[in-house]
């Protein structure tokens, strides 16, 4: 048997590994099969009207008597328990029932483990178990004569792609970058054409399971895909994301940004040998991508003398009213007000409202003096950032979780954004083109290269302490997807406009195909 260890203590068990867990062994005596089949067919994939009935019916913790709070059955008597409020827990350490299943999604919990577990029987039963009830569904719903026609009928809105993924405890924060990166046009597009070309010597690199993990979702399986090879990877190379407590879906991803542009700089897209053309100069699928140019000009207010830099940026992160930090006014009659077609409600703040405050003119004061290459002296001065070069894949972090040294609370503001993201007014280009007088807007706006389409949306629902995230996902032109760690249902445009926003990706418009 092998065992993954990780930082915290715990393990987790890999599919390698014949025996699995070993306290399973003790759940599979007799007519274990039937009853784990029982167990899945009445109360976990639901597959019938009678069958649902009886879950909605039965399916109450045996303590609380609560529908919710992640329900969960022991497996060896009938009792069902909160895990949330470790109802279940204290079950298993009086009767030393070990084994516990996830009534939401399916997955086996060892109490002694303290893990979710694989195990390749359990598993296949899950599988066939959630087949029989997705066939039972669509003959009652199209009343069909033959249920084998249910790959070409089974949620018609489905296509390639659309999987979900089950949650190992705590870690929809991962689940929604997945959905988010699987669903990136190029990024898909490089790993299904299989360019990865490891060069690492042991079986620790994550572009090879990202590899591994574009094939899973676009191979057309249904059954959520259960991620625990990423997670252990994630957990070795990002050990400040270990363990089973809720984290940053910001974080993670630029985590797992990092960690794949550096196992992956082997893997030219250009063959000329030519640098690339992002800041960061690399030839890897990431930084292709994902890597834009942050320029800050700051302006010495004596002698007007400008010091230009230029970073690398993965992402933009966007101040919100309601923060401690002061928030631009802006009126709706403003200059530019119309800019990317948002419209302004009373008191609401839009994405370009956003951007216009992070590339606004920022005065220093007398407390932050620079030294002017100019006067050779300190002086006060005036900052601003705007975009040098755009990536192909712009993502937006709207900074809801405040932490300071008095302060810890999440910000709620609704911030509205747009389907298409013109992002020519905050080009560097524009503001050199209006210093000079030579801006002009109806120019600028057949510039197809600084417009963007949203494509994925990750949201955050909850408190700072106790929340859990989701994502929306464009699968074609006008089609969304709302996932939910293993559940995938179809939205609405209006869902997803109407959502609170926490992390927005955009796909530049000309590179963008379906």
């Amino acid at each position: 048997t092998s065992i993954v260890p990780f930082p915290n203590g715990n393990h987790f068990w890999t599919d390698n590994s014949p025996a699995g867990c070993s306290h399973v062994n003790g759940y599979k005596v007799d007519n274990w099969k039937q009853n784990l089949r029982v167990i899945y067919q009445c109360f976990v994939w639901s597959g019938t009207a009678e069958t649902r009935r009886r879950k909605a019916k039965s399916c109450i913790c045996h303590m609380c008597g609560a529908h919710l709070n992640r329900l969960h059955s022991c497996l060896y008597c009938v009792f069902f328990g909160c895990f949330t409020k470790k109802h279940i827990h204290e079950h298993a350490k009086n009767k030393r029932h070990n084994l516990a299943i996830d009534l939401l999604y399916g997955g086996i919990y060892c109490f002694v483990c303290q893990d979710y577990i694989y195990d390749k029987d359990m598993e296949q039963i899950a599988k066939e178990e959630q087949r029989k009830a997705w066939k039972l569904q669509v003959t009652a719903v199209f009343n069909l004569q033959s249920p084998d026609v249910l790959p070409l009928l089974l949620f018609p809105f489905c296509s390639a792609g659309l999987r979900g993924l089950i949650n190992l405890g705590n870690t929809c924060f991962m689940n929604c970058i997945v959905q988010a990166l699987t669903h990136t046009p190029l990024l898909r597009d490089f790993f299904l054409s299989d360019r990865h070309k490891c060069e690492m010597q042991s079986n620790s690199c994550l572009v090879c399971e990202m590899s591994q993990l574009f094939q899973e979702f676009y191979s057309g399986h249904r059954s959520p895909h259960i991620p625990f090879r990423l997670l252990h990877l994630v957990w070795t190379h990002a050990r400040h994301l270990a363990g089973y407590e809720q984290q940053d879906a910001h974080e993670f991803l630029i985590a797992a940004l990092d960690v794949l542009h550096r196992h992956c700089k082997g893997d030219t897209i250009n063959d000329n040998g030519k640098k690339a053309n992002n800041p960061n100069h690399c030839n890897c699928i990431i930084d292709q991508i994902f890597t834009g140019g942050l320029q800050s000009d700051v302006t010495c207010q004596v002698c007007h003398g400008v010091s230009t830099t230029i970073d690398p940026f993965w992402d933009i992160s966007l101040d919100l009213p309601g923060s401690s930090t002061p928030f631009w006014p802006l009126s709706p009659g403003g200059d530019g007000s119309t800019v990317n077609g948002e419209s302004h409600l009373s008191g609401s703040t839009t994405l370009t409202d956003c951007l216009r405050r992070f590339t606004r003119p920022e005065h220093l004061g007398s407390s932050a003096k620079i030294k002017c290459g100019g006067c050779h002296s300190y002086q006060e001065s005036t900052k601003q950032l705007t975009m040098k070069k755009l990536p192909i894949v712009a993502c937006f972090h709207l900074k809801r979780f405040e932490h300071s040294a008095k302060l810890r609370r999440k910000i709620t503001t609704y911030v509205s954004f747009p389907l298409e993201l013109d992002m020519t007014p905050f080009m560097a280009s524009s503001k050199e083109s209006r210093m000079n007088g030579q801006y002009q807007q109806s120019v600028d706006v057949l510039n197809n290269d600084n417009k963007y389409s949203l494509f994925a949306v990750v949201n955050h629902q909850g408190t700072l302490e106790s929340g859990h995230y989701t994502s929306f996902i464009r699968q074609h032109k006008d089609q969304w997807f709302k996932c939910d760690d293993a559940i995938i249902t179809k939205a609405s445009i209006k869902d997803v406009l109407d959502s609170e926003g926490y992390l927005l990706f955009y796909h530049k418009q000309f590179l963008e195909y379906e």
